[in-house]
């Protein structure tokens, strides 16, 4: 059975990664995510689940620490990369995701981007770090193909 990281930040982003839930089941997965409040519950559905420090930079402070925050991600990845040794990673991104991406790259693994929902007229930032490397980018409104040319149009996951 494929091992499978399915991986997005708390919010929007995870909200649409969990409408791939249905999915789960025909893999041997691990849910990554930032850990908030509202995330504590999923380890109550899912055996493995892993945390991310809640990296949102809103306030001038949460800038500050940014940089910091990022690089413990970055390392988390890594540590969480090699503890499950996925054979492919799923993301709707942001920030948070794109280490695990890149790290999944490096180790000739594939990565499967869904670039979110809300954006229908440009594209993100995580979005445009990831579409050099990704395997198989996913668009889910069809405008954001002029972004992304080798993108495929997937529709809506909700």
């Amino acid at each position: 059975m494929k091992k499978v990281i399915f991986i997005a930040s708390t919010g929007g982003h995870l909200n649409e990664l969990l409408q791939l839930e249905p999915c789960f089941k025909n893999y041997d997965y691990t849910l990554i995510t930032e850990k908030t409040k509202s995330n504590l519950n999923l380890k109550n559905k899912h055996k493995k689940v892993y945390f991310l420090v809640s990296g949102t930079y809103t306030t001038l402070k949460a800038k500050i620490l940014y940089p910091f925050k990022f690089l413990i991600n970055c390392i988390k990845s890594l540590y969480f990369y090699i503890k499950i040794n996925p054979d492919v990673v799923v993301t709707t991104g942001t920030h948070n995701a794109v280490p695990m991406c890149y790290i999944a790259h490096f180790f000739k693994k594939k990565v499967i981007f869904i670039e979110t929902f809300a954006n229908s007229s440009y594209p993100t930032k995580s979005g445009r770090m990831v579409y050099p490397i990704a395997d198989v980018f996913i668009v889910q409104w069809e405008s954001m193909k002029k972004f992304y040319p080798k993108a495929i149009y997937g529709g809506w996951i909700f």
